[in-house]
C-alpha cells in the first residue's frame, strides 16, 4: 500500500480546518441572527418592555447626577450611590410594584434606621467590652425575629422585601457605629439618598408612559373569560358534529387550545392583585377598588377550565361512542355549549368595557333550561337497549357540561358582585331577556295606546262588470293550467 505524500496531507489538513471554520462562520452567522430576531420578537410581543427598559436608563442617569456634581456630593458623599442602588432594585416593571417596593425600601430604612441608632446608643453605655457584645445580640435577635416573620403568609405577600430591607439596614448602621462617630450623620443622609431613589422611581414610572398592574390584571381575567367561552362554542360542533369528517378539511382549531393558559394564571392573578393594591386611582379604576374580588373570578375560572381539560380529552380518546349514541342528545348539549360559551363572552365583554353584564342572563337562562333538559332526558332512559361502553364517554360528556353550566352561573354571579362593587356602567340590552332567541322584538302590552296614523280602506260590494271580468280570469288562467 503506497503511502501518502506529504503534501497530500498537508492539503487534506488544510481543507478540513478550512471546513471547519465555515462550519463555526455559519454557527456564529445563525446564532446572532437568532439572536436579533428573539429581539425583535420580545419587542413585538410586548412594547412596554422596550419602553421600559428607557426608563430606567433615564432614572439611573437622573440618579446618578448626585455623585457626578461636586456640590451635591459634598454633601452627601459616599451615600449618594445608595439612590443609585434604590433605582436599580426598586424600579419595576408596573406602577404598583414599584411603588410598592418603594415604600416598603423607604419605611424599612426609616425604623430600621432608627432602631440601629437607638441599638448603638445602649450598647454604647455598656462601656467598652460590653458594647460589641450587646451589638452582636441586638443583629442577632432582629435577624431571628425578623425571618421568621417572613414566613407569615400575608407578610411575605406584601412586606417580604420590606423585611429583607430592615435586617441589611439595622446590622449595618448598628454594626457601623462601632467603628463610625457620626452614626446619626450617615443615618439621615443614608435614609434621605433612599428618599430620593424611591421617588425618582416612582415618578417616572408614573409620568413616563405607565404600567398599571389593575389594568393588565383587569384584561386579563376578562381574556380568560373569553377563551373559555371561545372553546365552549366550538366544542358542541367538534365532539357531536363530527361523525364524517373529510381528511383533507383542516380548520384552524387554535380555539381548542386556549382554556389551557387559563389552568396556570393562578401566580400571575395573584402578582398582579398584590402590585394592584399599591396603585393610586388611575384611569376607569377608583382608589380602593375591589382587586382581591378578581381572585375570586379567577378561581371559578380555573375550576370551569379543569372540568374544560377533562372535556377536551374526549376529543381524542381511543374510546369514542358511537354516533347513534350521541345523536340522541346532540341538539341539548351543542345548545348548551353554544349559550354557555356566549354567556361568557359576554361576561368577558362586560368586564372589559365595564358594565353590568345584563345580556349575560339570557344565554345562562337558556344554558340552565338546557341543562334541565338533558337531566330529564338521561333520567328517562334514553340509552336503554346500548352497549354500556359505548354509553360511559358520551354520558361523561353531558355530565361534564352540566357542571360547565353551574361553573357559568356562578362565575356569573361573581362578575354582577364585582360590576356592583365597582360601580359599573348600566347598559340597556340590545334583545328582550324574555325571548331572547326568537330574532323579532317583543310586543309591548301598550302598543295600542300608541298614537300612530289612521289608513281608511273602503269594501265595497262588486258590481256586476266586475264579476264578469273576475269570472273571465279565472277562466283564462284555467286554461294556461290545463
Amino acid at each position: 500500500m503506497e503511502m501518502e505524500s506529504p503534501s497530500y496531507q498537508k492539503q487534506s489538513l488544510f481543507a478540513r480546518v478550512w471546513s471547519s471554520i465555515k462550519a463555526s462562520r455559519a454557527k456564529i452567522k445563525s446564532e446572532v441572527v437568532e439572536f436579533f430576531q428573539m429581539i425583535k420578537r420580545l419587542g413585538q410581543d410586548d412594547p412596554r418592555r422596550v419602553t421600559h427598559s428607557i426608563k430606567v436608563g433615564l432614572c439611573l442617569s437622573l440618579v446618578s447626577l448626585l455623585y457626578y456634581f461636586q456640590p451635591v456630593y459634598d454633601n452627601f458623599g459616599v451615600s449618594a450611590m445608595w439612590a443609585v442602588m434604590t433605582v436599580v432594585v426598586v424600579f419595576e416593571f408596573s406602577v404598583g410594584a414599584t411603588f410598592g417596593k418603594g415604600l416598603n425600601r423607604a419605611l424599612a430604612t426609616l425604623v430600621a434606621g432608627a432602631l440601629g441608632v437607638g441599638a448603638n446608643h445602649l450598647a454604647s453605655l455598656s462601656g467598652q467590652i460590653g458594647e460589641p457584645i450587646l451589638l452582636a445580640i441586638f443583629v442577632f435577635l432582629q435577624a431571628a425575629a425578623s425571618t421568621f416573620l417572613r414566613f407569615f403568609p400575608k407578610i411575605k405577600a406584601r412586606y417580604d422585601y420590606a423585611m429583607l430591607i430592615f435586617i441589611l439596614t439595622f446590622s449595618l448602621i448598628s454594626v457601623s457605629g462601632f467603628r463610625d462617630d457620626e452614626i446619626i450623620g450617615t443615618a439621615q443622609k443614608r435614609l434621605s439618598t433612599v428618599f430620593i431613589g424611591g421617588s425618582a422611581c416612582v415618578i417616572i414610572s408614573i409620568l413616563v408612559c405607565p404600567v398599571w398592574a389593575g389594568e393588565d390584571l383587569h384584561n386579563l381575567i376578562a381574556l380568560n373569560m373569553e377563551k373559555l367561552g371561545n372553546f365552549l362554542e366550538g366544542f358542541g360542533d367538534e365532539y357531536f358534529g363530527r361523525v364524517e369528517e373529510e381528511e383533507g378539511c383542516k380548520e384552524d382549531k387554535s380555539f381548542l387550545e386556549g382554556y389551557k393558559s387559563v389552568l396556570n394564571s393562578k401566580s400571575s392573578e395573584e402578582t398582579l392583585a398584590n402590585f394592584a393594591s399599591w396603585e393610586p386611582g388611575h384611569g376607569r379604576f377608583k382608589f380602593q377598588h375591589p382587586w382581591k374580588h378578581y381572585l375570586k373570578i379567577g378561581s371559578l375560572t380555573r375550576q370551569c377550565a379543569c372540568r374544560i381539560e377533562a372535556l377536551n380529552g374526549y376529543l381524542e380518546a381511543d374510546i369514542q361512542g358511537k354516533p347513534e349514541i350521541r345523536s340522541k342528545i346532540r341538539i341539548i348539549c351543542t345548545e348548551m355549549c353554544l349559550e354557555s360559551g356566549k354567556a361568557l363572552k359576554e361576561l368577558a365583554l362586560a368586564v372589559k368595557n365595564m358594565t353590568k353584564p345584563i345580556s349575560a342572563d339570557s344565554h345562562i337562562e337558556n344554558s340552565k333550561s338546557a341543562s334541565k333538559n338533558l337531566n330529564s332526558s338521561l333520567k328517562s332512559g334514553l340509552w336503554e337497549d346500548a352497549d354500556l361502553l359505548d354509553i360511559i364517554p358520551v354520558a361523561t360528556v353531558a355530565s361534564l357540561l352540566i357542571d360547565i353550566v353551574n361553573c357559568t352561573e356562578e362565575i356569573a354571579e361573581s362578575v354582577q358582585e364585582l360590576a356592583s362593587m365597582a360601580g359599573f356602567a348600566s347598559v340597556e340590552p340590545t334583545v328582550s331577556p324574555g325571548k331572547p332567541r326568537t330574532g323579532q322584538p317583543e310586543t309591548s302590552k301598550t302598543q295600542d295606546k300608541v298614537d300612530c296614523p289612521h289608513v281608511v280602506i273602503p269594501v265595497r260590494e262588486p258590481t256586476q262588470e266586475n264579476k264578469n271580468s273576475l269570472e273571465s280570469r279565472n277562466g283564462m288562467v284555467r286554461q294556461m293550467e290545463s
